[in-house]
């Protein structure tokens, strides 16, 4: 599926959703946000800030609250996709058109924007090399392969740490050399182990 380049394209490529997309954004524009394509799907900003995504897949559609571990969620739609990892973002999912109740939506959506104005989020911390320990297994595999080694220096120092960490975080061998198996094409793809994710 082509990249979208305008939320209007984004719309037309989630047609199964386009009615309960148009319903959602027609909710979050009424409250003045700036709406940009960023990650290749619908974003809402206040002051240059992130405080909303939209996104749609095949069964499903949802609303990203950047700073969404802030909400109160009285009415409990927040989920946390990655827990565990994902320390700010909430997701609030939704299968059809009828689970939309606009004025709850609404009323999670201004939250958010006062919460944003209060200046409550979390800043993301910066990872520096000292933060990352490569396992032996890697450090192997990057002294041995010197594309594996190219595409590993190219990640981001997150991604880097993410990668390392996988291994260290399996308890026995076997464990660690499977998970080795697993990440190298992602690595040689210049994708992060959570990319997929990310992306709702």
């Amino acid at each position: 599926m082509k990249k979208a380049t305008s939320v209007e394209e984004y719309i037309e490529n989630n047609a199964h959703f386009s009615d309960a997309l148009n319903t959602l954004r027609e909710l979050i524009l009424s409250t003045n946000l700036d709406e940009a394509i960023k990650w290749s799907a619908p974003v809402y900003s206040y002051n240059g800030k992130n405080i909303i995504g939209l996104a749609a897949f095949k069964k499903h559609f949802c609303l990203w609250f950047f700073n969404g571990v802030f909400l109160k969620d009285k009415n409990n739609l927040l989920v946390n996709a990655q827990e565990g990892k994902t320390k700010a973002l909430r997701q609030m999912r939704f299968d059809t058109l009828d689970d939309i109740n606009k004025p709850t939506v609404l009323a999670y959506i201004k939250e958010a924007i006062e919460n944003q104005k209060l200046g409550k989020e979390i800043k993301p911390v910066r990872t520096t090399k000292k933060d990352i320990t490569i396992p032996d297994l890697l450090k192997n595999e990057i002294n041995t392969n010197i594309d594996f080694s190219n595409a590993f220096k190219g990640l981001t120092l997150s991604k880097q740490r993410e990668y390392c960490n996988y291994i260290i975080d399996a308890k026995r061998e076997p464990t660690k050399i499977k998970r080795l198996d697993k990440i190298k094409p992602m690595i040689l793809n210049g994708v992060g182990l959570h990319d997929k994710y990310k992306n709702c």
